[in-house]
């Protein structure tokens, strides 16, 4: 029974080690997801100011090639922008899956506790069992002993 329960306790501090680890995981995917979003923003909020300041410009001069070349940087831009999408998408669905992967591991480890609590109460209150039977046995062989030395001896005729 106690191999059964050193068992028990290394699985469930493996168990934990690797909650832990996904813990870990998490958390620096959700700074990715973070940071990645936050970059999309910014790059949003920068194409929007650039479109704004040179639409400004253009009112006042034209020139084809400065639209040429606002044009160029704008759909490079675009790109950027669209790219950085996907990759705060990507981000958020990595740090989903190791939400779940979390939680996963903490519902093993409890579950992992949960079963050696169970098996440590039934180990005790089988010692406490046994510690019962032996103190019974004791008592009544001691019952029995005085109870024999109170007779008188049997004489045989």
């Amino acid at each position: 029974m106690q191999d059964d329960l050193r068992s028990l306790r290394f699985l469930l501090a493996q168990s934990e080690r690797e909650r832990d680890e996904a813990l870990a995981a998490q958390m620096k995917a959700e700074a990715a997801e973070r940071a990645a979003v936050n970059q999309a923003e910014q790059l949003i909020v920068y194409r929007r100011e650039y479109e704004q300041r040179w639409s400004a410009e253009f009112c006042r001069d034209g020139k084809i090639e400065l639209v040429r070349c606002y044009q160029g940087f704008m759909e490079r831009l675009s790109q950027a922008v669209d790219q950085q999408a996907r990759i705060a998408a990507q981000a958020v669905l990595q740090a989903e899956r190791a939400t779940e992967l979390v939680q996963g591991r903490e519902m093993r480890a409890a579950a992992l506790r949960k079963l050696l609590e169970r098996r440590t109460r039934e180990t005790l209150l089988l010692g406490a069992q046994r510690e019962q039977q032996q103190s019974d046995d004791h008592a009544a062989r001691a019952a029995w002993a005085r109870m024999n030395a109170a007779r008188p001896p049997v004489t045989r005729l």
